[in-house]
């Protein structure tokens, strides 16, 4: 496994990074179990998820999954754990966003759910704009005063919300932001534009997530072919249909270098400047495995040149404003 810095801290995480989304939602606690034991037998020491994950059918029930496996194989102190607050939890009007007294209550309460003490990575998952940042930061001190956070993150962040956030954090002299989490990968380049430079210049570490686009970059198109499709691309027909001659170009250069369109996807995002760790989401252990290829998969110059053909990033190409200016 190879571990890397997240963002400008001391702290090493793997290359990878399990995500955990579908505990709970689309597998059970065995199979989640199951998951967690194989990362962990590879080296994955980073894990996220979310107090909102799994909440349809119970509170929070990835959160729960994990924490039991905390209390079954003893690992707490070996992983990075990674979750989130924002998301309503209940329909009452102070159960959700990011006001002082939400952000406290959602760390109780995910505490409670994973079985620790501490969270190592508390992340704000959306941007909420009417919430001065004073008092999100006064809440986050808090909590790492009490040893209940190390790090605090970010997710569907806006370059100038990472910037805003970063000067409110340094006029207190608090570390404030150290990764973004955001949705990138080779269908999805528009953080290339204004989030990455921001996050690049700010020593905030790059979490993309949906590095597969919803399975439409993992080979959909031959998965279709060879009868094998169902839950392996979640929504097929909308994520694929709309690029359909790009993915049957990719499968092909894929084909021709001989690699696994996933380790292709990952190995890419791995190439890009200011990324941290994907965050993959599987659903059985074995669906590790070319993630864990993509670590050791090397692109040629050729090769990234034809993939920029392929999925051609926003704009004129590089950071705004040159993107869209002269």
């Amino acid at each position: 496994m190879e571990y890397t810095r997240l963002g400008r801290t001391g702290l090493l995480v793997s290359r990878i990074c399990l995500g955990t989304m579908n505990f709970g939602w689309q597998i059970g606690e065995a199979e989640s179990h199951a998951i967690l034991d194989r990362a962990h037998a590879d080296g994955v020491n980073f894990v996220d998820t979310a107090n909102m994950y799994g909440r349809e059918t119970g509170d929070g029930l990835s959160e729960q999954f994990i924490g039991r496996w905390f209390g079954k194989t003893g690992h707490r102190d070996r992983i990075v754990l990674a979750t989130k607050v924002y998301a309503p939890m209940t329909d009452w009007p102070n159960d959700g966003g990011l006001s002082a007294r939400h952000i406290i209550a959602a760390c109780e309460a995910s505490l409670r759910r994973l079985r620790t003490d501490w969270i190592d990575l508390y992340q704000m998952h959306h941007v909420q704009r009417d919430t001065p940042w004073e008092e999100i930061w006064q809440a986050m001190e808090t909590l790492v005063v009490q040893g209940k956070v190390r790090y605090a993150g970010s997710s569907n962040f806006a370059g100038w919300h990472l910037a805003r956030a970063q000067a409110a954090a340094d006029r207190r002299n608090f570390l404030g932001l150290v990764s973004e989490q955001c949705k990138y990968n080779l269908l999805t380049r528009h953080v290339e534009l204004e989030v990455l430079p921001a996050a690049i210049e700010l020593g905030i570490g790059i979490l993309p997530y949906s590095p597969l686009h919803f399975g439409a970059l993992s080979g959909a198109l031959r998965k279709q072919r060879e009868g094998a499709a169902g839950r392996s691309v979640l929504h097929a027909p909308e994520r694929v249909e709309p690029h359909r001659a790009a993915i049957e170009g990719y499968e092909k250069l894929c084909a021709d270098i001989g690699e696994e369109p996933t380790a292709v996807a990952l190995a890419w995002l791995l190439s890009r400047p200011g990324v941290t760790a994907p965050v993959i989401g599987p659903r059985t252990p074995g669906q590790l495995d070319l993630p864990l290829t993509a670590l050791r998969t090397e692109l040629s110059a050729e090769t990234l040149a034809r993939l920029d053909e392929l999925f051609p990033p926003v704009g004129n190409g590089g950071p705004g404003p040159e993107a869209w200016a002269w």
